[in-house]
């Protein structure tokens, strides 16, 4: 493929991943644990109760890991918002990944000196 054609296509991919950031809702970083704690039973000696579900947020904030509790519905919601994130995650990696190679066609860099051929060889 000749370097005008695979700049076209880059180009238009790089567009349509543009669009795609376009389409953002809401997001966070971090993840949901869905949390059960088993206790003995008072009531019945000798068996175990369970209780929740419980859910948790963790998340970093200014590099310390910080954890919310959160309702179900809560849940539900900061869930989305999480795939929500990754989502957008993937598509910045890829923009990332068309950007350099956009700028390695379109750009020229330092030419490279050529190595003296008896240079770094044994003389064995």
């Amino acid at each position: 493929m000749s370097a005008p054609s695979r700049q076209a296509v880059l180009r238009q991919r790089f567009a349509r991943l543009k669009a795609a950031l376009g389409e953002a809702d809401l997001m966070v970083q971090g993840s949901i644990l869905r949390r059960i704690i088993r206790r003995d039973d008072p009531q019945t000696p000798g068996t175990t109760k369970d209780y929740g579900p419980y859910y948790q947020w963790t998340r970093k904030r200014q590099g310390r890991t910080v954890l919310q509790n959160l309702t179900a519905g809560q849940a539900q919601a900061y869930g989305r918002a999480i795939r929500e994130n990754q989502r957008l995650e993937k598509i910045l990696a890829q923009m990332r990944d068309v950007s350099l190679k956009l700028l390695d066609l379109t750009t020229s860099g330092v030419k490279k000196r050529r190595r003296p051929e008896n240079v770094g060889r044994s003389s064995s």
